[in-house]
């Protein structure tokens, strides 16, 4: 069934209409498990793009209620994410310096040209985009990013501070500083790294063996790291730890959102241009391929489109309230699932939780240790860290091993902008590189059927006056002349050829570069004496052929089917005719499979 026009726009009239009181219940409970997870990494990570803690609060109120209304997933959790975040430090720093006003606008800037970016595809029904970027190579930028996250907050874990872009710049500038270690903020930055380690793994079976139902131990078990900022704060104000170095959050705003405006100079809209479009791209990839894996679980389905509106207007909130980039982050959206989560009205209910708590907690915030908040960030960036992928990539495809490995040593030895960048170019030059060199078979008749499979895998029948070839991609301007070089080198040895077929079955496509090029095929192949012929052309593809003269000129025929072809160029398909079951000409030998394989 269709939606209509307006809930294609506004998915909340869809799914809106079926909300009940069940729904409500479930809804809620998830809002308040997903509420205390969300508050310290929104304070954790607005300190890692370099903004107030506050910010973090501001950039997941507004954006949540929006993705309510816009969004198709039904759990998906939209807010500040690790490698977002980092990237928008990276982004800002090139224009901006810490602390400042213009740090802040230009977050702002920056939330608000994604936003756009993001509203702009989706408008266009652009999502497709997205698969542009190859799953291994996004795969080995978030696994780098997170290794380059994890390192910087060494600095705040130890008192020290990580400087530079790549990982080699950050460990060298830690190693420099060595001598000036914070011990108390290493005792506090250790401890918590400890006590969050502990709580993923021992604090559930120990409550539950202590007799507690298992849902309350999970929600216990979810705010380790609330009582991970409990316990640090406490430290530092009952042992005046401040006088002593320890770097805390400070005093944060008691207030709501504040109504803010990007900058519109047009020297920052360009400087942030570019990375406005890196960071829509990750968060739209990361944030899809969330969402589609938890709505499979349910059997539900996101629309990409819509996704692409949703998160765009995401990031428009979060330039009006004070924020910075957002989208869909894994470990939340994964917790609201996990809680029960019915529909997108639980961010609605989450952004509550977090108004509430910006009006009414944020001073206790005042003696948070920043040590505190940098485990809580080591803790979240390394379950993104997936080394495996190298081996994964290596043992499948070689290509892909190179895209991945030279995307992970971008990132981590020149930073997050460079690594993305590189991760973009590798994934359209992979996919350039295996579609320029199209998979061509020759193939013969399988006896006894009406199949055609390869001559050098099955045993097949063939003739000596047709060679028949088929062509697994669509033909466009970067592959056809392998085609053409393919066939012209083939045809002038076989002085008994005199038919070349091309099996167009896999063939979606025919640009019309590649079309000039089947033209100047048929020329040289006809001054040869051999006829070109084509057979299985799709629907899409022949109606294309028929708006211009080349079926009219073409030397052979078109073949609905590829045993037609054969019937009617060997005429050998007369019933009873015993050369239908005649020996293969073509056995399988283990040689030939080895070296097709090689």
């Amino acid at each position: 069934m269709t939606r209509a026009p307006l809930a294609r726009w506004l998915p909340i009239l869809d799914w809106g209409r079926r909300y009940d009181r069940a729904t409500l219940g479930s809804d809620l409970l998830a809002a308040v498990i997903v509420t205390v997870m969300l508050i310290p990494q929104s304070l954790a990570y607005a300190l890692l793009a370099g903004l107030p803690p506050e910010a973090g609060l501001y950039a997941s109120i507004l954006p949540l209620l929006l993705y309510t209304l816009f969004g198709t997933s039904r759990v998906l959790a939209v807010g500040p994410v690790a490698v977002v975040s980092l990237m928008t430090a990276a982004s800002i720093a090139q224009v901006a310096e810490a602390g400042t006003a213009g740090y802040a606008v230009a977050a702002l800037t920056l939330a608000f040209l994604s936003g756009a970016i993001l509203l702009l595809m989706g408008v266009l029904r652009l999502g497709f985009l997205a698969n542009f970027l190859s799953h291994p190579v996004v795969a080995g930028f978030i696994s780098a990013s997170g290794l380059l996250i994890a390192v910087s907050q060494i600095g705040a874990l130890t008192g020290l501070k990580a400087e530079g872009h790549g990982l080699a710049e950050q460990l060298a500038s830690l190693a420099r500083q060595a001598g000036q270690i914070n011990l108390p903020t290493l005792a506090i930055g250790a401890a918590s790294l400890a006590f969050l380690f502990w709580v993923r793994k021992g604090m559930k079976p120990l409550l539950l063996r202590a007799g507690l139902a298992p849902r309350m131990a999970d929600l216990l078990t979810k705010s380790g790291p609330v009582l991970a900022i409990a316990g640090g704060s406490l430290a530092v104000w009952g042992l005046d730890l401040t006088a002593r170095g320890v770097a805390v959050v400070g005093a944060v705003p008691q207030s709501l959102p504040p109504f803010t405006l990007p900058s519109f100079a047009p020297a920052l809209l360009r400087d942030l241009l570019l990375p406005a479009a890196l960071i829509a791209l990750i968060g739209f990839v990361e944030s899809v391929s969330v969402g589609r894996t938890l709505a499979a679980k349910r059997r539900q389905r996101i629309d990409p489109d819509q996704e692409l509106i949703a998160l765009g207007a995401a990031n428009l909130g979060a330039s009006v309230t004070g924020g910075f980039p957002v989208t869909g982050g894994f470990a939340r959206s994964v917790v609201n699932f996990d809680a029960g989560a019915e529909t997108p009205a639980a961010g609605a209910f989450t952004a509550l939780g977090l108004t509430l708590a910006a009006l009414t907690l944020t001073p206790l915030i005042a003696f948070l240790p920043k040590a505190t908040l940098a485990a809580t960030i080591i803790l979240a960036v390394l379950s993104l860290v997936d080394l495996s992928i190298l081996s994964r990539a290596f043992a499948y495809s070689r290509a892909d091993f190179a895209a991945v490995a030279a995307t992970m040593a971008v990132t981590l030895l020149a930073g997050v902008e460079a690594g993305i960048s590189a991760g973009v170019l590798l994934s359209l030059l992979l996919h350039l590189f295996r579609t320029s060199r199209p998979h061509v078979a020759e193939v013969g008749l399988v006896p006894g059927t009406e199949h055609f499979r390869n001559i050098h895998r099955f045993a097949v029948q063939t003739d000596p006056a047709i060679l028949t070839l088929r062509v697994d991609e669509s033909l466009y301007f970067a592959n056809t002349r392998h085609l053409e070089d393919l066939i012209l080198t083939r045809v002038p040895g076989d002085g008994a050829l005199r038919h070349v077929v091309l099996m167009c079955s896999a063939v979606n496509e025919i640009d019309l570069s590649a079309l000039e090029t089947l033209e100047s095929l048929d020329h040289r192949l006809r001054d040869m004496g051999v006829t070109l012929h084509l057979s299985e052309v799709k629907g899409p593809v022949m109606d294309r052929l028929r708006r211009t003269d080349f079926l009219a000129h073409l030397s052979g025929r078109v073949f609905v089917s590829q045993f037609e072809a054969w019937c009617k160029l060997t005429g050998r398909c007369q019933a009873g005719d015993p050369q239908r079951h005649a020996r293969p000409t073509h056995p399988i030998r283990g040689e030939t499979i080895k070296q097709m394989l090689s």
